[in-house]
C-alpha cells in the first residue's frame, strides 16, 4: 500500500526515468510527453547540463532566506530575464509556482495602489474562463467552474469580478471594451488591476483573441489607472512560439507573471517581473513589499532556471517553437479533417489545443467526458496529452491541450501525430487503429 496522498484515487505507474520527450515508466513502458507534464518540460527530461548547474548550485550556496541576503545567482539571472523585455527596469520577484507567483502579482497591484494613496482599489478582474492557480487568491481570480466550486464558500466574489472570454471571431478591439463596460460599472477607483493569460491554457485549451484586443486592454487600463498583469504561467518562455507571448501583440504589462518553463521541471520556480512604476512605489514609499515565501529566490531553483535559459537562447528554442508549431497545427488539422468530433484546431507555437464536440450542432456536448477518454486513450498507446473540459460554463466543453517539449524533433512531433490519430480511431469511431 502506497503511503502517498496521491491526487486521486485511480492508480498510477510509477515514473523511472525521462530523456528528451520521452519518459519510462517501472514496467519498462514508453510514453511520448506530448503535454510536457503539464507545459512545464519545455527543454525536455534528463538534460544532463541542468543536472550539473543543479549540483554546482548547490554545492556552493543551496539556501539563504530573502529577508537576510540576496545572492549572486538571484541577481545574475533577474537580470538577464528582466533584459528579454523592451523596457529596462523590470525587477524579478522569485517564488516556487505559479500560484504563488500569481499571488504575489494580486498583492503588489493591492499594495501598488495603496502606496499612492488609492487604498479604495482592491479588485482584480479576470476572465471566464481562465486558471490562475490553485490557493484561495488565485483560485479567485480564476474563471473555472469545476476546481472553485467546492471552495466558493472562502473566495470574495465580490473582489474578483469577471469578463467573458475572447472571442477571436470578433474584432479585437472591440472584444477588449468588455473590460471598459465592466469598470465603468465597478468604479474604475475600486480595481486594482486586470489579470488574463495572453494565450488560455488549462481553462480553454490555447484559445486567443484577434489582433488588437490586449493592446486596447493596455489603453484601457491606462486610461483608468488599472495595472495590466500578464499571467504568463504557461504561455511564456517560448512555448507559444515568442520569448513572451504577449509581444505578438506588442505590448508589455505592468506586472508579468511567469513559471512551468522558467526551470522546465529541473526545480520549483516562477515569479513576477514588475514594471519599474510599480517596484518604485513600493520602494520609494513604505520601502518593503509585505509578502513572501519561505523559499522565494531559492538559489538552486533560479541555477536551473539559468541553465535553462542558456539551453533555450543557445539551441534557439523560441524560434524551433514557432516553426515547429506551425508544422504540427498543420497535422493536427490534417487529423480533423478524418475526425469530425474535432471541431476546432487552434494554437500558438508548441501550445495547441484541440475543442471536441458534436459534429452535428457544432456544439459542446451536454454530457462532458469526451476528452478525458480521448487523453486516457492516448496515454495507454504511449501519449501523454493535457485533457479539459468546462470552457463553456464550467461543466460543458471538452478540449485536448498539446505542448511537447520546444526542442521535440520532426519525427517526434510525427510520432505524436500517429499516437494521437490511434487514440482517435479508438474514441471517436469506436474502431481499432489498424497496426
Amino acid at each position: 500500500m502506497s503511503s502517498v496522498f496521491h491526487r486521486s484515487a485511480k492508480t498510477y505507474p510509477v515514473a523511472v526515468r525521462g530523456q528528451g520527450v520521452y519518459l519510462w515508466d517501472a514496467s519498462g513502458k514508453r510514453y511520448l510527453d506530448g503535454a510536457s507534464g503539464a507545459l512545464v518540460a519545455n527543454i525536455g527530461h534528463g538534460h544532463p547540463g541542468i543536472a550539473d548547474a543543479l549540483g554546482r548550485q548547490a554545492r556552493a550556496l543551496p539556501f539563504v532566506h530573502g529577508s537576510q541576503f540576496t545572492s549572486e545567482i538571484y541577481e545574475r539571472y533577474a537580470a538577464r530575464l528582466a533584459g528579454l523585455l523592451p523596457q529596462d527596469g523590470y525587477r524579478f520577484w522569485a517564488v516556487s509556482g505559479g500560484s504563488e507567483a500569481v499571488e504575489s502579482a494580486i498583492k503588489l497591484a493591492r499594495q501598488y495602489h495603496t502606496e499612492r494613496g488609492e487604498s479604495g482599489r482592491y479588485r482584480i478582474v479576470t476572465r471566464k474562463p481562465s486558471y490562475h492557480g490553485a490557493s484561495l487568491g488565485a483560485l479567485a481570480a480564476s474563471g473555472m467552474g469545476a476546481r472553485r466550486a467546492l471552495y466558493r464558500p472562502l473566495l470574495n466574489e465580490d473582489a474578483f469580478p469577471k469578463i467573458p472570454r475572447p472571442d477571436p471571431r470578433v474584432d479585437g478591439e472591440q472584444d477588449a471594451r468588455q473590460l471598459e463596460t465592466l469598470l465603468l460599472q465597478l468604479g474604475p477607483e475600486s480595481v486594482a488591476a486586470f489579470i488574463a493569460e495572453p494565450v488560455v491554457g488549462a481553462s480553454d485549451a490555447a484559445l486567443s483573441p484577434a489582433a488588437g484586443y490586449y493592446q486596447e486592454v493596455q489603453r484601457i487600463c491606462a486610461r483608468h489607472g488599472v495595472l495590466f498583469i500578464a499571467d504568463e504561467v504557461m504561455c511564456g518562455l517560448g512555448r507559444a512560439g515568442s520569448m513572451f507571448a504577449l509581444s505578438q501583440w506588442h505590448v508589455t504589462p505592468d506586472l508579468l507573471v511567469l513559471g512551468k518553463g522558467l526551470a522546465a521541471g529541473y526545480a520549483p520556480l516562477a515569479g513576477v517581473l514588475a514594471a519599474p512604476h510599480v517596484h518604485a512605489a513600493v520602494m520609494e514609499g513604505s520601502g518593503a513589499f509585505k509578502h513572501g515565501f519561505t523559499y522565494a529566490g531559492h538559489p538552486i531553483s533560479l541555477a536551473a532556471g539559468d541553465a535553462v535559459l542558456e539551453v533555450i537562447e543557445q539551441q534557439n528554442l523560441v524560434e524551433r517553437s514557432r516553426c515547429a508549431g506551425d508544422a504540427l497545427l498543420a497535422g493536427l488539422r490534417d487529423l480533423a479533417q478524418d475526425f469530425s468530433q474535432i471541431l476546432e484546431v487552434r494554437g500558438r507555437g508548441l501550445m495547441l489545443g484541440l475543442v471536441l464536440g458534436d459534429p452535428d450542432t457544432r456544439e459542446a456536448y451536454d454530457d462532458p467526458g469526451l476528452a478525458e477518454r480521448l487523453g486516457r486513450a492516448a496515454f495507454a498507446h504511449g501519449l501523454i496529452t493535457y485533457p479539459g473540459s468546462g470552457a463553456l460554463d464550467g461543466r460543458r466543453g471538452d478540449h485536448l491541450l498539446l505542448g511537447p517539449p520546444l526542442n521535440a524533433t520532426d519525427r517526434e512531433l510525427d510520432e505524436l501525430l500517429s499516437l494521437l490519430r490511434v487514440a482517435c480511431t479508438e474514441t471517436l469511431t469506436g474502431r481499432t487503429h489498424p497496426a
